[in-house]
């Protein structure tokens, strides 16, 4: 690598972790959930680490031999991160969570966030009374936002160890979250050909705070978004069959990943044509059918409430999401900003729609980068929104880059193939 083009890539690393640094510190500082805290105290040393170590690379451009070779390393912090910004605080949380502070109207206590009691109460639900959801008509009291599920049946498979086994450091659905996911990446990884993963890929879909922080304190969206990238390489990898039946997962997981569903449907029209895509989507129907009706019978108006009518804005309660995102300022105004506001995600929508259908991906790398710019889109744009939902785009343009490494490896492979052979 040409010496000005290392200067930048340091720079860069530079930037990243002075920003996640910021970030963290920021969350140990001033938030209001006692999780984020933990997670902010660790998480700054990691990316202080990170910060100290670029500017080391740039600074000291003599070889070095042994230990401190593999310390220069540009993994070395990412490592870091792992370790104090990840497995570590997830550990002391699982661990202070023993203590019993779910359901508190205190959020300085709680260890771990709401949506993490939540799936394990649906799995305790769905064991009982055959649905996940709680009937909201008959609480006899008024309706809280924690009284919601707004997932789909599939979540409280998460949820089962605690219903079952009951309280426990080892039946905290975040463990089973973190394992999801990283059994999906890692299988999308070996689909893939084993590619060599780019610093730069991990740094946005690991060691990013907002992965980090959902890996410690929560966790759902990650099990999302590794279901996303195993679905991705398997339709790239021409197993629209299979790539189908993880896609019916994902939406029976959560509604939210839909645009995201929706790319990855194109990449199997794209590759596998018309008649491959017709069985792909009667699979993707018939799967959806039978994770989901079965819970439907049981309380059809409870299942509505809480996976649709809450989703889009209609429940007894309203979300209370509100980053300061453009879609969430512009619905603030009033009545006509929220009508702007749906309306601008609305073009939003059909001009990402217009570009997968005259521009559909043929490459698993673009559609992870589109998945990432469709979930990005409706992160920034959705009236009720969270900040920490850009932990999709982030996540998946950095599987995008780790796509893009895989299908440049066979072509190289080709390339040097006569080299070897007139040797």
């Amino acid at each position: 690598m040409a010496e000005g083009s290392t200067k930048r890539v340091l720079l860069l690393d530079l930037g990243f972790y002075a920003v996640c640094l910021t970030f963290a510190a920021a969350s140990a500082v001033w938030s209001e959930f006692y999780g984020y805290r933990v997670w902010g105290n660790l998480a700054t040393a990691a990316y202080l680490f990170g910060v100290l170590h670029a500017v080391w690379l740039m600074i000291d451009s003599r070889e070095h031999t042994g230990f401190l070779t593999r310390l220069r390393s540009r993994w070395t912090p990412l490592a870091a991160v792992m370790v104090l910004g990840m497995l570590v605080p997830l550990a002391i949380l699982v661990v202070r969570r023993l203590t019993g502070v779910d359901w508190l109207i205190t959020p300085i206590s709680w260890a771990a966030q709401p949506e993490v009691w939540v799936i394990e109460r649906s799995a305790d639900l769905l064991l009982h009374t055959g649905t996940p959801y709680v009937d909201v008509n008959t609480l006899g009291r008024a309706v809280e936002v924690n009284d919601y599920t707004p997932y789909g049946p599939v979540m409280a498979i998460f949820g089962l160890p605690r219903a079952i086994f009951g309280g426990g450091a080892l039946t905290d659905a975040r463990l089973y979250f973190a394992l999801a996911a990283a059994l999906c990446v890692v299988a999308a990884l070996k689909i893939l050909g084993a590619p060599k993963i780019p610093v730069r890929a991990a740094q946005l879909a690991v060691a990013c705070p907002l992965t980090a922080l959902t890996f410690a304190v929560a966790g759902p969206d990650l099990a999302i978004i590794g279901a996303l990238i195993l679905a991705g390489a398997l339709a790239a990898r021409h197993r629209p069959e299979w790539a189908t039946v993880v896609l019916a997962v994902v939406t029976s997981m959560k509604l939210t990943a839909l645009p995201a569903v929706g790319v990855i449907a194109f990449l199997v029209l794209a590759t596998g044509g018309a008649r491959v895509f017709a069985r792909c989507a009667a699979i993707f129907v018939a799967v959806c059918l039978a994770l989901n009706v079965p819970v439907l019978l049981v309380d059809p108006d409870a299942y509505i409430e809480h996976v649709i009518r809450f989703w889009l804005g209609m429940g007894k309660i309203s979300s209370p999401a509100a980053s300061p995102f453009p879609g969430h300022l512009i619905a603030e105004s009033g009545p006509a900003g929220h009508a702007v506001a749906l309306g601008l995600l609305g073009v939003a929508a059909v001009t990402i729609l217009a570009w997968l259908v005259r521009r559909p991906p043929t490459t698993g790398s673009d559609a992870m980068m589109r998945a990432a710019v469709s979930l990005g889109a409706a992160a920034l744009l959705t009236p009720a929104t969270r900040f920490g939902y850009l932990v999709y785009p982030l996540t998946l343009f950095g599987a995008a880059l780790t796509f893009s490494v895989a299908e440049q490896e066979p072509a190289r492979s080709a390339t040097d193939e006569p080299r070897r052979s007139a040797m």
